[in-house]
C-alpha cells in the first residue's frame, strides 16, 4: 500500500497485518490451540492412529454384537451338540473338522462339549470386557480426580488424610480381595450382574489412588499459577477455582490415564474370570473362554488361541494409543 507525499494514514495492528499479507500475496497466519497442536502430532503418529482405529472397531463390534450376530446367522446361546445338527464328535465331544470345526457357517469354529459358535462368543465377550473395564475406570476417575483436587488445592490436613488413605489402598492385594468378595457374594446370589458389579467396584475403588496421585501433583503446581490468583482476586469460590479453572487443565493427564487403565481393568476382569470367580455363563467373557479352553488346549488349541489373541490385540491397541496420546499432549515437544 502506497501513500502520497504529505499524507499520513493511521492503521490498527490487525489492519497492518492484513495490509502486509495482501502486499506480499500471503494469507495471515492463524494461531493454533493446544488441542489443535496435539491432534496434529497425533495424526503424524501412524502407530497410535492405527491403534485408535482398532479400538474404534472393537467398540463398534461390542456395541452391535447382537446385530452382527444376526447378519452372521449365529447366536452365542445356540448349542450344536445334540441331534442330527451336532457339530461335535459323539465319542470325544470335540468339534468335527479342522481347526476346531471351522466352516462356512462357523468362521472360527465351535467350542468343545457345547458346540457354541466362537465368533459370536468373542463379540459378546468384547462387550463384557469393555463394559467392566470402562465402568471401573470411570469409578476410579470420579474418586481420584475429586479427592486429588481437594488434596492438592487445600493441602494441610486434607492432603495428609487423603494421601494416607491412598497409601493404605495401594497396599491392598486387589486380586485376593476381589476373589474373597466375589466368593462371599456367590454364596448369597448367583447373579452375573451382581458379580460384575463387585468386579467393577473392586477394580475401580482400589485403582483410584493412582490417578489421585497424578491429579494431586498437577494441582499443587497449578494452584500457584497467575490465573488462579486472578480468579481469587475476582472473588471466585474455592469450588469454582477447582472445577472451572484448574480441572480443565487436567484433561490431558486424565485422558492418558483413561486409555492406559481401561486395558488393565480388562485384564483384571479376564484374570478373575480365568480363575473362575468372575463373570459366569451364560454371560460370555474372554477370560472365561480361556479358563474353559485350558481343559482342551492339547486337542483344540484354536479355542485357547482365539480369546487370548482378542485380549492381546485389545490391550496392545489401548496401550499404543495411550502412549501416542501422551506424547502428543507433552508440552515439551517442539514439533
Amino acid at each position: 500500500m502506497s501513500l502520497t507525499p504529505g499524507e499520513l494514514q493511521v492503521v490498527t495492528e490487525g489492519e497492518a497485518i492484513s495490509i502486509d499479507a495482501q502486499d506480499h500475496g500471503e494469507k495471515a497466519i492463524a494461531g493454533r490451540s493446544l488441542w489443535a497442536i496435539a491432534w496434529r502430532r497425533l495424526r503424524k503418529d501412524k502407530v497410535a492412529m492405527t491403534a485408535g482405529i482398532v479400538i474404534v472397531v472393537i467398540v463398534l463390534i461390542a456395541i452391535f454384537a447382537d446385530q452382527i450376530g444376526a447378519l452372521y446367522g449365529q447366536s452365542y446361546l445356540t448349542q450344536h451338540n445334540t441331534g442330527t445338527t451336532s457339530l461335535l464328535d459323539s465319542l470325544t465331544s470335540m468339534p468335527k473338522g479342522p481347526l476346531g470345526g471351522v466352516s462356512a457357517q462357523h468362521w472360527l469354529g465351535v467350542t468343545p462339549v457345547l458346540g457354541q459358535d466362537i465368533l459370536t462368543l468373542l463379540m459378546q465377550g468384547a462387550r463384557t470386557s469393555l463394559i467392566i473395564g470402562a465402568l471401573a475406570t470411570l469409578l476410579s476417575l470420579i474418586f481420584g480426580v475429586t479427592l486429588g483436587l481437594v488434596a492438592g488445592y487445600y493441602r494441610g490436613w486434607a492432603d495428609i488424610v487423603i494421601s494416607r488413605i491412598m497409601d493404605v489402598l495401594l497396599s491392598f492385594p486387589t486380586l485376593l480381595l476381589s476373589i474373597s468378595l466375589i466368593t462371599v457374594i456367590a454364596l448369597i446370589s448367583s447373579s452375573s450382574i451382581l458379580r460384575a458389579s463387585v468386579i467393577i467396584f473392586v477394580l475401580g475403588f482400589f485403582g483410584w489412588p493412582y490417578i489421585g496421585r497424578i491429579v494431586r501433583g498437577q494441582v499443587l503446581s497449578l494452584r500457584e499459577k497467575e490465573f488462579v490468583d486472578a480468579a481469587k482476586s475476582l472473588g471466585a469460590t474455592n469450588s469454582w477455582i477447582m472445577f472451572r479453572e484448574i480441572a480443565p487443565n487436567l484433561i490431558g493427564p486424565i485422558l492418558v490415564y483413561t486409555t492406559l487403565t481401561i486395558p488393565n481393568n480388562m485384564l483384571g476382569e479376564a484374570g478373575l474370570s480365568f480363575l473362575g470367580v468372575g463373570v459366569q455363563p451364560p454371560t460370555p467373557s474372554w477370560g472365561q473362554m480361556l479358563s474353559d479352553a485350558g481343559n482342551y488346549y492339547q486337542i483344540d488349541p484354536m479355542y485357547l488361541f482365539l480369546p487370548g489373541l482378542a485380549i492381546f490385540i485389545s490391550v496392545m491397541a489401548f496401550n499404543l494409543f495411550g502412549d501416542g496420546l501422551r506424547d502428543a499432549l507433552d508440552p515439551r515437544r517442539t514439533n
